[in-house]
């Protein structure tokens, strides 16, 4: 079984009073959780914080937006995969398509970065999806799997749950549309079956696939329903205790039908 995992990427959002604000009210209604992780991704200057109200807090992990691949040096304005050890950090997110999108990151990027943070013991949340004009010609399933390749390929993984991969159409992120859930699933599974191509078919069992874009309380118990679907990459919906928490608590179809 496959723990599911609800992240909240932050993004370039909220000051410190308004990060403490909302882990705490997110406290009071999401915690505590079983059955499923949770991992919260703040700004950088906002790790520290969070992880200090998060700590000792069961299910509960700290994830970055981003890292560099090297252990020092200089570097302005970059964070080692060891400088996020040291904030508390269990996660951190790889590739996420605004990064490859406003600051030129590639597959190359993407590749050392997760190979720094495996090397690190930081699970790496990576992310793959294609654009609307890629969808529309068929594209998908390619480019998806040349950006899970480009970073994956020649990795060294012992384990499927030191890896995360989150499919985000980047279409659907931040535009309150979203995929059906099986479409969704369906390029999910594609996914999988490529890390069983590159790791091995238990790997790839273990590995956590999380769906991200426009995820909402309306729409989240249809995509977890999903058998390949393990997860939520959520955006503006995790800035905002309430509907955040009703994502973590998403219900299963066994719920559903009492």
């Amino acid at each position: 079984m496959r723990t599911p995992i609800l992240a909240a990427n932050w993004k370039m959002n909220l000051n410190r009073r308004e990060a403490k604000n909302l882990v705490e009210d997110l406290l009071k209604v999401a915690f505590p959780v079983q059955q499923r992780e949770v991992v919260l991704c703040p700004s950088f200057h906002l790790l520290t914080e969070v992880g200090g109200l998060i700590e000792g807090k069961a299910n509960y992990g700290l994830g970055a937006q981003n890292v560099y691949w090297k252990e020092s040096g200089a570097f302005t304005g970059e964070l080692s995969p060891a400088m996020l050890r040291d904030c508390g950090c269990s996660h951190v997110i790889i590739g996420h398509s605004e990064r490859r999108a406003y600051f030129h990151e590639s597959d190359k990027d993407c590749f050392q970065k997760v190979e720094a943070a495996l090397q690190n013991n930081l699970v790496p949340i990576l992310c793959v999806g294609e654009s609307l004009e890629q969808r529309e010609a068929g594209k998908t399933k390619d480019v998806v799997l040349g950006q899970l390749q480009g970073a994956l390929k020649g990795q060294s993984l012992s384990s499927g749950d030191k890896l995360v991969v989150a499919y985000e159409p980047i279409w659907a992120i931040g535009t309150g549309k979203t995929d059906t859930p099986e479409g969704a699933e369906s390029t999910i599974a594609v996914l999988r079956q490529e890390l069983g191509n590159l790791f091995g078919e238990r790997i790839a069992q273990q590995v956590r696939l999380l769906y991200g874009g426009s995820v909402n309380a309306a729409n989240v118990d249809a995509l977890m329903a999903q058998p390949n679907i393990d997860g939520a990459l959520v955006g503006g919906a995790s800035l905002k205790a309430d509907s955040f928490a009703r994502i973590v608590n998403y219900q299963t179809q066994a719920s559903l039908a009492n």
